[in-house]
């Protein structure tokens, strides 16, 4: 399953231009983003971190605990992003349960990525 087939026709999409901020370190974390077309960039304290493309999730930890966005995200070029907010979210898991997982394997393959860094 990719995030990008489950999300290819969704109507719920933000557009961005090349340099436009998604979000920014410490903006409430209410919906996290399927990337449909472009490339983001993720950066903490500064430094990028990580490069989103298409079928990519970007913001997914502050929607999951409710906590403050950790990251700021950046358009690298024009980018479509699907937004998949709580209520979203709490259905996908429910109607297609490999979708939690999708998502947990997102997570840990970035903290595993972190942990190389270190």
């Amino acid at each position: 399953m990719s995030f990008l087939n489950l999300f290819a026709h969704t109507k719920d999409v933000e557009e961005y231009a090349a340099g436009d901020v998604v979000f920014r370190v410490g903006d409430p974390g209410s919906k996290m983003y399927v990337v449909l077309e472009g490339r983001v960039s993720i950066e903490i304290h500064g430094k990028r971190v990580l490069e989103a493309g298409p079928g990519e999730l970007v913001g997914e930890m502050a929607l999951i605990d409710a906590a403050a966005r950790s990251a700021t995200t950046t358009a690298l070029e024009a980018s479509r992003l699907a937004v998949v907010d709580e209520k979203r979210f709490l259905f996908m898991v429910q109607q297609t349960p490999f979708f939690a997982l999708q998502v947990m394997r997102v997570l840990v393959n970035r903290l595993r990525s972190m942990d190389d860094q270190l």
